[in-house]
C-alpha cells in the first residue's frame, strides 16, 4: 500500500507509523477501518466510532492507547451502516444539519442528568425534556442525530470514509455524518471524495499555528489543515474548529493567528479553546484559567469570531 498523500503530490507525515507498520496499513485491511469502540459519547451526545491507528503521533495525545496500538475489531462499512441505525432508534433529539456539531451540544444539554432526578440547577440551558435523557458509558444527556468518526485519523485514505458514509446515506438522510479530524488528509481531492458522498460536518483540530511547533508536536505539516477550513465550506460542509491551549507551546499569541485564520472564512464558524491537560509523552501544566479566558477574548474581540468557548475547564489551574 503506497502512501496516498505522497501519490497526490503531497507530504507525508513525519511520524506515520503504528508499532511499526505505516498507520494505515495497520488501520485498514480489505476496505475494512479498525475499530476500538463505539457509543453514545459524552458532552457531544452523539454516537462516537472510536477508531484505532493514526497518521499523526501528537505527544499529547489522550487517545494515545488505541491511536498509537492496533486494537479492536474490523468493521465494514455495512458494519457502521448497522451500528448507525441501531443507534437511530435510540435518537431522542432532531438536530438540523448546521448544528451537526460537538460545539451545538454544550447550548442544548451540559450532561449532569440533574434534570432526571427532579432538579434543574440555574445554570441547565432548559432546552431538553427529562424524558429525553439517557444514559451512557459517559453519563447522561439527549441523544441526538448524528454519528461520528473520531480517534485516529485516516482520511489520508478516505475510501471506507466514503463507503460507509455513502452506504448509511442510501438507507437514511436524517442522520448527519460527522468526521472528527486533525485536516492532513483534507486536502482538495479527498474533501471532494467526501462532500460527494454526503458528509455533513468536520470537527477541524489545528494543533497550532507555528508550523516548527506543529511538526514538534504532531510530526507533520499544518499546511494542509489550515487549507481545509476553506475547503471544508466551499463543499458546504459544516465546519467547527478546536485547538488547545498548552502553556510553553500553544498560547493565547498562536490561538489568535488561528482564530483569525478562521473568521477570514466565516466568523461564525465554532471554535472551541480546550485546555490541555497532561497526557502521554508531554508533560507541561494545565493552563490557568485567566489563560484561557484572555485567548477566548482575543479570538471574539481581536479575531472578530461570534461562537467561542472554552473546553475541558475543569482541568485548568485557578489564576
Amino acid at each position: 500500500m503506497t502512501c496516498r498523500m505522497v501519490e497526490l503530490g503531497y507530504e507525508r507525515a513525519e511520524r506515520c507509523e503504528v508499532q511499526g507498520k505505516p498507520a494505515c496499513r495497520a488501520g485498514l485491511k480489505d476496505g475494512r477501518r479498525l475499530i476500538h469502540d463505539a457509543h453514545l459519547s459524552r458532552p457531544e451526545h452523539y454516537y462516537s466510532v472510536y477508531q484505532s491507528c493514526c497518521n499523526w503521533e501528537c505527544k499529547f495525545c489522550h487517545s494515545w492507547r488505541f491511536t498509537q496500538r492496533p486494537v479492536g475489531t474490523w468493521w465494514s462499512p455495512e458494519d457502521f451502516v448497522e451500528r448507525a441505525l441501531e443507534y437511530r432508534e435510540r435518537v431522542t433529539v432532531w438536530e438540523p444539519r448546521e448544528r451537526a456539531t460537538a460545539f451545538h451540544a454544550h447550548d442544548l444539554c451540559l450532561g449532569c442528568g440533574r434534570c432526571v432526578l427532579g432538579e434543574r440547577p440555574d445554570w441547565c440551558p432548559g432546552r431538553v425534556d427529562p424524558d429525553d435523557l439517557v444514559l451512557s458509558p459517559q453519563g447522561w444527556g439527549p441523544a441526538r442525530n448524528i454519528v461520528a468518526f473520531t480517534g485516529g485519523d485516516l482520511t489520508c485514505r478516505p475510501d471506507f470514509y466514503v463507503e460507509a458514509i455513502r452506504a448509511l446515506k442510501r438507507e437514511t438522510d436524517d442522520l448527519w455524518v460527522l468526521l472528527e479530524s486533525n485536516g492532513f488528509g483534507l486536502v482538495r481531492e479527498h474533501v471532494e471524495e467526501l462532500a460527494a458522498a454526503g458528509l455533513d460536518s468536520v470537527w477541524l483540530d489545528i494543533k497550532a499555528w507555528d508550523e516548527e511547533t506543529h511538526r514538534r508536536l504532531t510530526g507533520a505539516t499544518n499546511r494542509y489543515t489550515l487549507e481545509s477550513v476553506e475547503l471544508l465550506r466551499e463543499h458546504d460542509i459544516v465546519v467547527e474548529v478546536c485547538t488547545l491551549y498548552i502553556p510553553g507551546h500553544v498560547e493565547a499569541d498562536q490561538i489568535l493567528r488561528i482564530a483569525h485564520h478562521v473568521a477570514q472564512v466565516d466568523r461564525d464558524i465554532p471554535f472551541t479553546i480546550l485546555a490541555y491537560f497532561p497526557e502521554y509523552k508531554l508533560s507541561a501544566r494545565p493552563p490557568l484559567r485567566s489563560e484561557l479566558e484572555t485567548a477566548e477574548r482575543l479570538a471574539r474581540e481581536v479575531a472578530g469570531l461570534r461562537r467561542v468557548r472554552i473546553g475541558n475547564e475543569h482541568v485548568a489551574l485557578p489564576g
